[in-house]
């Protein structure tokens, strides 16, 4: 479907967050962000750009500063203590880190059935417990055990099927496979991207791992510092990028050729002529 077709499941327009102190931190700064019905959105950059400051306001999990943020065309209510309306459960989040995202008394069964629950409130198609473990790559017969008996990655894994048992419009995914075992993380990625596109639904998919974000990116967003410094269909980032760092980063993925590159730090001369170049398609 061409994307100019699709219904957008998330508009968020010049978004800001910023974090007290003296002076205060603009983690994110004037921000948007579209995301389409069975679309893939990659959002990229260094640790530090404010991407997981940003993933976190567009789902209501942190205050901003500025801007407006939109879910299937209604104003996303940020979280408080009461619980999310049954509308916003069609949002959902996994975390980077899956020991913070699980709670260790209960059974990982009775976690992900929170997300059945969330769906059933919506009255859409229920998932069945067996087949969401068997599509995260988990035994069924594990449901009953607590998450310290599971490794991180398959921690991971848990939380995963919990955000798509909640049958999501919108998923987004904070470094979601960064957990994994490197021979997992491509298919994992690729399980996310099929579920969420035969769902309709749309995702956000943050992440520093550039390879797996060529593989199942419709389209890519460069973050640095804050801000938004490139963006476009994915070949188009690779092959025609214009903002110098975007070239710096897509030059740190290791090259499979026995001679591959390992990433480095940025010297201080890049980084003052990326912040130099901050506004460049302004």
């Amino acid at each position: 479907m061409p994307e100019t077709t699709r219904p957008a499941v998330l508009h968020a327009e010049d978004v800001s967050v910023v974090y007290p102190g003296r002076p205060p931190v603009v983690a994110v700064d004037g921000v948007s962000v579209t995301v389409h019905a069975g679309e893939t959105v990659a959002l990229v950059g260094e640790s530090g750009s404010g991407k997981s400051s940003l993933g976190r306001a567009l789902i209501g999990m942190e205050p901003v500063a500025g801007g407006t943020i939109e879910f299937d065309g209604r104003p996303v209510v940020p979280l408080g203590l009461r619980a999310r309306a049954a509308r916003d459960t069609a949002m959902q989040m996994v975390f980077q880190d899956p020991s913070t995202a699980l709670n260790p008394r209960r059974p990982v069964g009775d976690q992900v059935r929170d997300g059945i629950r969330a769906a059933a409130r919506r009255g859409v198609d229920v998932p069945d417990l067996p087949d969401l473990f068997g599509r995260v790559g988990l035994d069924p017969g594990s449901a009953g055990r607590r998450p310290r008996e599971f490794s991180g990655g398959q921690q991971q894994r848990l939380v995963i099927a919990r955000a798509l048992a909640a049958s999501p419009r919108l998923l987004i995914a904070d470094e979601p496979i960064s957990s994994l075992d490197a021979s997992t993380q491509s298919s994992v990625a690729d399980l996310m991207r099929r579920l969420v596109a035969e769902a309709g639904a749309g995702m956000l998919f943050i992440s520093h791992d550039l390879s797996v974000v060529r593989r199942i990116a419709d389209r890519v967003l460069v973050m640095y510092a804050g801000r938004i410094v490139e963006q476009g269909p994915t070949e188009q980032i690779w092959a025609a990028h214009r903002h110098p760092y975007t070239r710096a980063l897509l030059g740190a993925i290791p090259v499979p050729d026995g001679e591959g590159r390992l990433p480095r730090a940025p010297s201080e001369e890049e980084r003052a002529t990326w912040r130099e170049a901050a506004a460049f398609l302004d």
